[in-house]
């Protein structure tokens, strides 16, 4: 929804430097604060996330309580801060339901955030709109609260944060019911189909407004009109609302304090653009699939401030790029999908500010690699789908920044890997290249600081495999070539960071492939589709607790036997193929 919303409150930072909310119900006996630390007798009960820190008292006293909540009829009585915590705990464990919210009554809770919860709707309201002008944050999306619902937030003055995001029920007239509540500075109601034009005029009483997301409603064409006199808005999101188009950024010319603006995939052409000359404070401009050519580049060139320019999927050709010269304190360029090639790379060699450049798909090749050298602070280069071959890289050898490259279906061959070597910063590398073997492999072993690594189409065999055993650090690995077998995935069954995994169409696969993995306990995601693993293998994965998708298409497995293998021994598996 953008960026967090200001709120007047008091705070103290913990010995583990974190900033927790204080109430002023605390004010007058300061015996509470032990209850925040970490118990010195609590080291063996650590939560997912906490990393080494043992629970405070508190938090171990929160979920105590949610696993006896029915115990319990108010919390009212308590300090705010402590509730608060409890309804956190029922709330990120997924164990709030309407009985147990009505415990939380008067409690004037600050921060209700229900997006994920199930079976949120208008009787809830009720209950969260008790908590009176102390909310200062609701999110209720996904929900199947109604305008009936909305309605009663009236009460709910001290509102600074709004979220309901995809609620189906709610239209034009419970959107008019929330011009009163003029503390607003957030307001998020993404894929909202029952709001018009007409249901916008509420935001004209919204003055405090600085963040607002109507990404994909695309009935409100017409109704930024609205949106003049919020001088306050710093970010608007109107992605994919369809009909928007250059009349509409006419009424945006005005808002002068704009620093982020989404419009992708809408109708805005470069007349539209050249509205948004003013807006001088300008940091982030997304013209995604909109039908925009490289004139609308000389209206940008005015932007000064411009950091994040997304052109992706435009009508950009080489023709007036010359513009982008101007953008000096660029940080992020993505002109994927266009028909731009190595000429336009030449307007791009005085953007030293420059982290994050996208070439996806563009027709540019080695020459124009040569115009990337001195972009020294470059983090992210996407070069994927383009003609650049093992010549181009060579231009990238001084780039010592950089951590994530593309350069899946390129024309990269092995030789070419060579030249990475000195790019110890990467993490991130896709090489999805058919013309990419064992010994390009070999080239990698220098990156011990991978992470993430696609191999998807190379022509990777087991000997190819031994070579990833020094990239200690990898959570991610795609290796579907078709060419490994059992004995080259004995090379990574000590890779204990892998939390990816995906060794699909690899026919030379059996069930001792799964008896080797067994012990990369913190994979999340495994995909071995298209192998010979069979039923009598699935008990190895019986170790993989943390196991949340699970592809086997194509294999020697049934569906009553993937599903006992969820019920009994893998809780968190959600995804399943075949199912």
């Amino acid at each position: 929804m953008g960026a967090a919303c200001s709120r007047k409150r008091e705070s103290q930072i913990d010995g583990d430097g974190l900033r927790r909310a204080v109430s002023k119900k605390y004010g007058k006996s300061a015996s509470w604060k032990w209850l925040l630390y970490p118990s010195p007798h609590s080291s063996s009960v650590v939560s997912k996330g906490e990393g080494n820190r043992s629970p405070s008292l508190m938090e171990l006293c929160a979920r105590r309580i949610r696993e006896d909540i029915k115990m319990y009829r108010s919390f009212s009585m308590l300090p705010r801060d402590i509730s608060q915590q409890i309804f956190n705990e029922l709330v990120e464990s997924h164990c709030l339901m309407e009985s147990s919210l009505e415990a939380f009554r008067d409690c004037a809770l600050q921060d209700i955030h229900l997006g994920e919860c199930i079976g949120v709707k208008d009787s809830w309201m009720d209950c969260i709109s008790s908590q009176g002008g102390s909310l200062l944050s609701l999110d209720i999306s996904c929900s199947d609260v109604t305008d009936i619902g909305l309605h009663l937030l009236r009460a709910c003055t001290g509102l600074q944060m709004l979220s309901f995001d995809s609620c189906e029920q709610i239209s034009d007239k419970g959107i008019l019911l929330l011009s009163g509540l003029s503390n607003l500075t957030c307001l998020s109601l993404k894929r909202n189909n029952g709001i018009t034009a007409e249901g916008m005029k509420t935001f004209t009483n919204l003055v405090n407004l600085e963040n607002l997301d109507l990404e994909r409603c695309s009935r409100i064409h017409g109704g930024l009109i609205h949106l003049k006199g919020l001088t306050k808005l710093a970010s608007l999101n109107i992605k994919c609302c369809n009909r928007i188009s250059d009349v509409d950024m006419k009424v945006l010319s005005g808002l002068t304090n704009l620093k982020e603006l989404h419009l992708s995939f809408n109708k805005v052409t470069d007349d539209g653009v050249a509205h948004l000359k003013g807006l001088s404070k300008l940091t982030l401009l997304n013209l995604e699939g909109c039908p925009v050519t490289a004139a609308c580049l000389e209206s940008i060139a005015g932007l000064l401030a411009l950091s994040y320019l997304n052109l992706c999927r435009c009508v950009i050709s080489d023709d007036g790029c010359e513009n982008l010269a101007k953008l000096v304190k660029l940080k992020t360029l993505n002109l994927g999908f266009n028909n731009i090639t190595d000429k336009c790379l030449a307007y791009l060699k005085g953007l030293v500010l420059l982290e994050s450049l996208i070439l996806d798909s563009c027709q540019v090749g080695d020459e124009g690699m040569a115009n990337l050298k001195g972009l020294v602070l470059l983090k992210t280069l996407d070069l994927s789908d383009t003609e650049v071959g093992s010549a181009g890289l060579n231009h990238l050898s001084g780039l010592f920044h950089l951590e994530s490259l593309n350069l899946g279906f390129t024309l990269v061959t092995d030789g070419g890997l060579r030249k990475l070597s000195g790019l110890t910063s990467l993490k991130s590398l896709n090489l999805d290249v058919r013309q990419v073997t064992d010994a390009g492999v070999s080239s990698l072993t220098s990156l011990t600081g991978l992470t993430h690594l696609d191999l998807f189409g190379a022509r990777v065999t087991d000997l190819g495999m031994s070579y990833l055993r020094q990239l200690k650090d990898l959570q991610s690995l795609e290796i579907c070539g078709g060419l490994i077998t059992d004995a080259g995935v004995k090379n990574i069954q000590d890779l204990s960071s892998l939390t990816h995994l995906n060794l699909s169409q690899n026919s030379g696969l059996t069930d001792r492939t799964l008896q080797l993995i067994s012990g990369l306990t913190g994979l999340v995601s495994l995909n071995l589709s298209g192998t010979r693993i069979s039923n009598s293998g699935l008990g190895h994965l019986r170790p993989l607790k943390l196991l949340r998708s699970l592809h086997l298409d194509s294999c020697r497995v049934t569906v009553p036997e993937m599903k006992k293998l969820q019920l009994s021994a893998l809780p968190n598996l959600v995804s399943i193929r075949p199912e």
